[in-house]
């Protein structure tokens, strides 16, 4: 595990972490609630690690919602905040993405 992504779960464990304006209007876009995005955290798997990232560093983590769908949250460090930061949310099966979630 990355040392950006140990960072960013310890941040969200304790509460110190904040919604941004995109990932807010993702996050209803796509359904996926606050806490699924939390919790899913916990078990996400990291995908990639931008610790050089400007102007914030940012890690890109598989993440599971309870239903078993798998999405993409990008988070990052505010680092001078001292506060994680939930970018946005992505599914990787392009039939969400396109908002075609009712055709199943």
């Amino acid at each position: 595990m990355g040392h950006l992504f140990a960072t960013i779960r310890k941040l969200v464990s304790q509460d110190r972490y904040v919604v941004g304006k995109h990932a807010a209007e993702r996050l209803e876009e796509r359904g996926i609630m606050e806490w699924q995005v939390v919790a899913g955290l916990d078990d996400g798997e990291m995908i990639v690690e931008r610790s050089a990232a400007s102007p914030n560093p940012v890690v890109e983590v598989r993440e599971t919602l309870p239903d078993g769908t798998e999405f993409k949250a990008v988070w990052s460090h505010l680092r001078e905040s001292g506060v994680a930061k939930l970018v946005t949310v992505h599914f990787f099966d392009e039939d969400w993405r396109c908002g075609s979630r009712d055709n199943e």
